[in-house]
């Protein structure tokens, strides 16, 4: 077992011995984004609880409850635009082939409208399947479905998102792990999604290795997760045996932050690379060495954009995010109210300054001197 870790803005010909970058889970505007974070938020930070509770008042009103469990905003980007996001990024910066595999949550129509295009045949049907274990969920990516079965693999992997019987997760994910050119990889292992106590967390994520780390093929250093997380990525995959992977976790226009290089030519050979001969050279491109604050401003900058360019229906952010209405369909909240509450344009007008002419990127990133290096502890490290 192998892993090693580059630094495109250090040493950029690391990528030169290879013919090959796979950008690794990345998201469309098929993705359906839970907005169920505010409400956790919520209970960590009073003023945003108080605006919460102000608007749920106010919706009550109305006779419209706000049920964030069951509301979800979703990325600005097509499929098809995704693909060539993360694709142009490879074959522009680091001068390879690539391949690209794209994991919305719980759906492959990305990659199912994808495949129909003659130029993209050969993209692989990846998901980001959402895993309830007790108490919270782990998300798994499960790359390259075979594409007989991927229809049929999705009803059950939905099935048991909708309904977890614990019996039953261990016949999943040996089912998954029967086809070899199938890569399952444990998305953001460190990340308490749910804001549970730590301990609490890390006895749930200890639990749910103890019993399906056998399946797992490799962990996911995340390109849009801090670098101290990482860091726990990359110890938790030494004491489970476990090879790290790139995994950029792209919601917006920014490409993901790391990708691994290769010298195979297709996603079936990448699996077996990682499955069989458990080798694995991420490099982290230069975006990863800004700021996560910065990062994740951009990409909510990236998701409150208004796009012109799209079809009628999807160019605002409220027309990209939706909540059911009266009789629990969900609807774009753009169908939903005659216009934004005044605090949330407020807020989105105040955010959109700070992009202007890269002013703000510019000043930050000139005063961010922190050198990165992840230490590895299975004989590989950075340099």
């Amino acid at each position: 077992m192998q892993s090693r870790i580059s630094y495109f803005w250090k040493e950029a010909d690391a990528r030169e011995q290879y013919r090959t970058g796979i950008s690794i889970h990345s998201h469309t505007n098929h993705s359906r984004e839970s907005l169920r974070f505010l409400e956790k938020l919520g209970e960590c930070f009073a003023p945003l609880r108080w605006v919460l509770s102000a608007q749920k008042e106010r919706a009550s009103q109305n006779q419209t409850p706000i049920d964030l469990g069951s509301g979800y905003w979703t990325p600005p980007v097509t499929a098809r635009e995704a693909h060539e996001l993360e694709s142009r990024q490879i074959e522009n910066d680091l001068g390879l082939n690539s391949l690209v595999s794209i994991s919305d949550h719980d759906n492959i129509d990305a990659s199912t409208l994808l495949r129909v295009m003659p130029e993209y045949r050969n993209t692989p049907m990846s998901v980001e399947w959402t895993v309830p274990f007790q108490v919270c969920s782990f998300h798994l990516g499960i790359h390259n479905l075979p594409s007989s079965k991927a229809a049929s693999i999705m009803e059950t992997l939905a099935e048991y998102t909708a309904n977890p019987e614990p019996k039953r997760l261990g016949e999943i994910f040996r089912y998954l792990h029967g086809f070899k050119e199938v890569l399952i990889v444990f998305n953001h292992p460190k990340w308490n999604l749910y804001l549970l106590e730590p301990a609490k967390f890390n006895m749930l994520l200890f639990d749910f290795l103890a019993k399906y780390s056998a399946f797992i093929h490799a962990m996911e250093l995340t390109g849009l997760r801090g670098w101290r997380e990482n860091q726990e990525v990359a110890e938790l995959a030494y004491g489970w045996n476990q090879l790290v992977i790139s995994g950029g976790d792209r919601h917006g226009l920014e490409p993901n932050a790391n990708v691994n290089l290769s010298d195979v030519e297709t996603f079936d050979e990448f699996a077996q690379e990682i499955r069989v001969r458990r080798v694995s050279h991420i490099m982290f491109m230069p975006q990863y060495a800004d700021p996560i604050s910065l990062r994740c401003f951009h990409t909510f900058l990236d998701v409150i954009r208004h796009y012109p360019g799209m079809a009628e229906g999807a160019r605002n952010w409220d027309d990209r995010t939706f909540h059911p209405d009266l009789q629990g369909i969900p609807k774009p909240l753009s169908a939903l109210w005659k216009r934004p509450p005044r605090f949330v344009a407020g807020l989105f007008d105040f955010s959109r300054m700070f992009e202007k002419d890269g002013v703000t990127a510019r000043m930050v990133r000139a005063a961010w001197r922190r050198e990165l290096t992840l230490r590895l502890s299975d004989g590989e490290t950075s340099l």
